[in-house]
């Protein structure tokens, strides 16, 4: 693959992807990501920081549109009700090629512990942005820090079914589908 071909970002995640499943993520090194994407180590760096920060290559993307959904949701919104709109949000980002490396992601990080571990710090930046967001919109901060953590959850399980090939449902339907389950569950608590 030539060099100057467009979307570096995406040919590192998918050929990091196809390196960690191939010889796993402790046998592979950014030189054989980089080679294996058409590209220079120094292209690497330019878009990550280490082999490990592939795998979350959209937080920054996703964090933002939360923060944005939030700051979009009607004023009278209830904080789980601003919560959809983060999910409805960031459905805007998940595109085709993010929806076809997500069998191949999960089975990565499923595989190696580090990764795990690296996967549930992602989680927990995620319910803190939409904790911040909803305690900017005046919401007390236990109760914006359990919306953002039932987000988090919603989301989740709503990208584990957006990506099953078999899917037909928009991951907002089933964001949403998945919020109101939680929403539903909660209420079973008491």
């Amino acid at each position: 693959m030539a060099r100057w071909e467009p979307d570096a970002r995406l040919r590192l995640v998918r050929a990091a992807l196809d390196l960690f499943t191939e010889r796993g993520y402790d046998d592979t090194t950014i030189v054989e990501i980089a080679e294996r994407a058409g590209l220079t180590k120094s292209t690497f760096f330019r878009y990550f920081p280490d082999k490990r920060d592939v795998l979350i290559a959209g937080q920054d993307a996703l964090s933002r549109s939360f923060a944005e959904g939030i700051a979009s949701a009607p004023a009278t919104a209830t904080p789980l009700e601003a919560v959809a709109c983060a999910l409805d949000a960031a459905a805007a980002i998940l595109t085709p090629d993010i929806r076809e490396l997500g069998p191949q992601l999960r089975a990565v990080v499923a595989a190696n512990r580090e990764l795990q571990d690296r996967d549930a710090l992602k989680r927990t930046s995620l319910a803190a942005v939409l904790a911040d967001a909803l305690r900017q919109r005046g919401i007390e901060a236990a109760a914006a820090s359990l919306a953002g953590e039932l987000g988090v959850l919603a989301f989740s399980r709503a990208h584990s079914m957006w990506a099953d090939p078999a899917n037909q449902r928009h991951f907002s339907d089933l964001a949403r589908q998945a919020l109101d389950e939680l929403r539903r569950a909660i209420a079973t608590l008491d």
